[in-house]
C-alpha cells in the first residue's frame, strides 16, 4: 500500500514556509492505519518487543494500537508536570529552545525490550531523548519505528546503533 497518498501536505502551518505533513488523514482511513500499524506490529514480532514507549503526542497514537495487538504494554514519554508518579527526567534541545521529557520510574524492567515509536523522525531530539530515558532504566531499545521520516535533516544520524524503521521517507 503506498501510504504517501494518505498523507496530506499543509503549507504554511503552523508558520511560513513549513510544509506540514498531517497524518490524521491516515488515520481516519481504516485500512491505511490499520496497514500502517500491522508493519510496525511485524517489526516489533521480529525484536521480541516487551514493551512499547512513546512520546506525547503522536507516540502515542502510532504505539497504543501496536502495544494492544502484540498484547503489550505501553508507557508514556511525557512533558515535564505532566505523569502523576516519579518520574525521571531528561533535559533536551528543541531547534528552539529546551524541553523536558520524563517517564515513571517504575515503567521499564531492567533489561526489558522496548519498541520507540513516533509519527515522524524529523531532528532525532525527541527520540534520542527518549533513548536516554529507556536506557536509564535499564531497557533495551531493540527497534523504533516511525510512520514518516524527513531524510533531509538527517535525524537518522542521531539514531546509529539502533534498528529503525519508517514506513515513508521524504526527502
Amino acid at each position: 500500500m503506498d501510504l504517501m497518498k494518505y498523507i496530506t501536505t499543509v503549507p504554511d502551518w503552523p508558520k511560513p514556509g513549513i510544509k506540514f505533513l498531517d497524518i490524521t488523514t491516515l488515520m481516519v482511513n481504516g485500512e491505511a492505519y490499520k496497514y500502517a500499524t500491522d508493519q510496525i506490529v511485524n517489526f516489533a514480532k521480529e525484536k521480541q518487543i516487551e514493551l512499547i514507549v512513546g512520546p506525547e503526542a503522536r507516540g502515542f497514537i502510532i504505539g497504543c494500537p501496536v502495544s494492544y495487538s502484540l498484547g503489550v504494554g505501553f508507557a508514556p514519554v511525557r512533558k515535564e508536570g505532566k505523569l502523576p508518579r516519579e518520574t525521571i527526567k531528561i533535559h533536551y534541545g528543541l531547534e528552539y529552545g529546551k524541553d523536558v521529557l520524563t517517564i515513571h520510574k517504575d515503567a521499564i524492567k531492567p533489561g526489558q525490550r522496548v519498541l520507540i515509536t513516533d509519527d515522524l523522525l524529523a531532528t532525532g531530539g525527541t527520540i534520542e531523548a527518549t533513548i536516554k530515558l529507556v536506557e536509564k532504566l535499564g531497557g533495551i531499545v531493540a527497534g523504533i519505528a516511525f510512520l514518516i521520516e524527513l531524510s533531509y535533516l538527517e535525524g537518522k544520524k542521531k539514531l546509529n546503533g539502533y534498528d529503525v524503521l519508517t514506513l515513508m521517507q521524504y526527502e
